[in-house]
């Protein structure tokens, strides 16, 4: 049985899907109670884009063993691309039931819910994750993302900038602190953080429009200038550079 194992787990990190579903098969025919192994029978089927035959033996895993996390996890994946968002949801609350100190379901499940336009429920489950994991970024981000949604751009800047506390230096944390700011009529903040996402990525096109429209907003001409002189030399459409050109010379003539 051992050696049988190894040849199907030698298959499956080969990516020989069908030969690693023969071995795992071969040994659920001796072994039928094996949860464990419908999990890596799923997952292969999985990774061939066969999600009916994935789906299946995810659930037959979950039905002998609940307390697999990453069958709850896979599955969900399969769900979440094919937006069945009623089924993952679902899935994640029975996980959740039956492994309550697996947070990463909960994240899942805010997930499924930001997609699903249930923002109200993304951020009670985030919140509690917060509240067992301070020092979780990754949920202080999707917590931004949802309040950002919600048109709340205060609390959306203060998650993003929670995130800064644990990964510096990220250009698309400080374009999304830049646009809660923006929105909140943070006009200085907003242009601090577009700069510091051009400073950590001078090839990130966005920042260089953003900062440049907030300059001409504010009345800093030459500073509108510049950046949109930089944004014209990155790897943009020609219908932009068009536009771009015409405002650019817009400017000029008011100067």
């Amino acid at each position: 049985m051992q050696e049988k194992l190894e040849k199907a787990v030698k298959a499956f990190k080969e990516g020989n899907w069908d030969n690693a579903i023969d071995i795992f098969s071969s040994i659920l025919e001796k072994d039928p109670d094996n949860a464990e192994v419908y999990n890596n029978v799923a997952l292969c089927y999985a990774n061939k884009g066969d999600y009916e035959k994935a789906e299946k033996n995810y659930l037959k895993a979950l039905t002998l063993n609940p307390k697999i996390a990453q069958a709850y996890i896979n599955l969900a994946d399969i769900y979440y691309r094919q937006r069945d968002f009623e089924h993952g949801i679902g899935l994640l609350n029975t996980g959740i039931y039956e492994l309550p100190d697996e947070l990463i379901l909960s994240h899942y499940l805010a997930r499924f819910y930001m997609e699903d336009a249930r923002l109200d429920l993304a951020i009670d489950e985030l919140e509690k994750i917060l509240e067992k994991q301070p020092d979780n970024y990754d949920a202080y981000y999707d917590l931004g993302r949802v309040h950002f949604e919600l048109g709340n751009y205060e609390l959306a800047a203060e998650n993003f900038e929670n995130v800064l506390e644990y990964k510096e230096n990220n250009e698309f944390i400080y374009y999304y602190l830049a646009q809660a700011y923006e929105a909140n009529d943070e006009l200085d903040k907003a242009i601090s953080n577009y700069l510091k996402a051009i400073t950590v990525n001078d090839k990130f096109p966005p920042a260089y429009k953003k900062a440049a429209v907030l300059f001409m907003a504010r009345g800093d001409y030459s500073d509108a200038l510049e950046y949109f002189e930089d944004y014209l030399k990155l790897d943009i459409p020609a219908e932009e550079v068009q536009s771009i050109k015409k405002i650019m010379e817009k400017i000029k003539n008011e100067k």
